[in-house]
């Protein structure tokens, strides 16, 4: 057995504001016992003037992720100590590195995430705050979350997250939502800031780098549930969109479970693989589109709605379905006559695999059924009417009738 396999060789120390001094006496001699220490940029002041050990190595993020990763691997089997901040396992580097290293390499000495200094000095329940980092990432991600009366606690790269979120609110319809600025938590610069978000928009007061963000939503906001069926008017189209209650009822077949991954095949305008993400837990999804003006519109959405992780494959099934990632769920929203394109996702699918089609055609719907006298599955046909003028009265308009197929692949197939 190699010498790295038994026991950690990568330590990584959660650090507070005030530098090692926040480091229990078990962190403190793992740091001293380091042989390379990794230290991220934003720690170069905290622990600027601490006396550190005699070390071999001293490397930083600053070169890059993927370089400095590369080293670290590099030095697996010897003492390689990573100082981070707060807790590294919670939206933190830590969490990053557990990709590339096997847990029990790993050893992990968290100290309070600023998320749990936050809720402390706010008084929030941390168990009622939604949890999300912007370090780094796209401020869309914020868009899922903003909902009337939300409180969120958010991870910023630096003042400017604070200053574009609070624009961000502002033009949601949310400029009446509470910020707290909570600045270098558990240190002597420690500052908490506290203003509505359009004055914030409007003012843009001096903010420090190091900083997390709290937003206490205005109860008064625009509602985009998290829950499938949002507005047919919440998504850019042009006319290629599941309709709100069909696409309800598709998500609620498609049944969006953690971490896994939807294959959206002809997209149109991402409705689908945009609500499937929207139901959180780690759901990922591919939008497979042919046409370039829709995967323009596929990525607006996906950033105003808040999933700006959305992959968007540009296409015509089958041949742009070759070498993506397996898919846990298929959606097949139209083209299901195309030649070959079942077969390939059917394929693709392993065993448990769902698989659910949509048909608003005859030829559609005749495919739907040759292929459920084949496979098995559910037929379902959905006729939404909805309510419209009729001179000066009001009467029930029809949308076309929608054929839903639902399969399971099983094994061996």
């Amino acid at each position: 057995m190699s010498e790295f396999l038994q026991g950690p060789w990568l330590t990584i120390i959660g650090i507070g504001d005030n530098g090692l001094e926040s480091l229990t006496p078990e962190a403190q001699s793992v740091v001293w016992q380091a042989e390379t220490l990794v230290i991220g940029e934003r720690l170069d002041a905290v622990i600027d003037g601490s006396s550190l050990p005699s070390l071999k190595r001293i490397l930083t993020w600053g070169a890059g992720f993927r370089e400095t990763l590369a080293e670290i691997l590099k030095l697996r089997g010897t003492p390689v100590t990573v100082l981070a901040t707060g807790d590294p396992m919670h939206f933190g580097i830590g969490a990053t590195l557990r990709r590339y290293v096997a847990s029990e390499e790993m050893f992990v000495l968290p100290s309070p995430s600023a998320f749990s200094l936050a809720a402390a000095r706010l008084g929030w329940p941390l168990q009622s705050v939604t949890q999300i980092s912007l370090h780094g990432r796209p401020l869309s991600f914020l868009n899922r979350h903003v909902l009337p009366r939300a409180r969120i606690l958010a991870l910023t790269s630096d003042a400017s997250t604070v200053q574009a979120a609070a624009v961000l609110l502002a033009e949601r319809g949310f400029g009446a939502s509470v910020l707290h600025v909570l600045e270098h938590m558990g240190g002597a610069r420690e500052r908490l800031l506290r203003m509505m978000a359009l004055e914030m928009a409007e003012t843009r007061p001096k903010i420090s780098d190091f900083n997390t963000l709290a937003i206490d939503c205005a109860q008064d906001g625009p509602l985009l549930a998290p829950v499938p069926g949002l507005p047919d008017e919440a998504f850019r189209h042009d006319g290629q969109l599941t309709k709100r209650e069909i696409r309800a009822a598709t998500l609620a077949q498609l049944a969006p479970f953690p971490n896994a991954l939807l294959w959206d095949v002809g997209a149109g305008c991402g409705s689908i693989a945009i609500e499937w993400m929207r139901a959180g837990m780690g759901t990922k999804a591919i939008a497979i589109e042919a046409k370039p003006e829709r995967l323009m519109m596929i990525r607006q959405n996906a950033d105003t709605l808040g999933v700006p992780d959305l992959e968007i494959v540009e296409g015509e099934a089958p041949t742009a379905l070759v070498g993506l990632k397996v898919p846990d769920v298929v959606f097949i929203g139209g083209g299901i006559t195309g030649e070959g394109l079942f077969e390939t996702c059917w394929q693709a699918l392993g065993p448990g695999g769902l698989l659910v089609a949509n048909a608003v055609t005859i030829e559609g719907e005749a495919r739907l059924a040759e292929l459920r006298g084949i496979w098995g599955g559910e037929l379902t046909r959905i006729q939404v009417a909805r309510a419209a003028p009729v001179g000066r009265y009001c009467g029930w308009k029809s949308l076309m009738p929608v054929t839903m197929w639902t399969v399971v692949k099983g094994e061996g197939v």
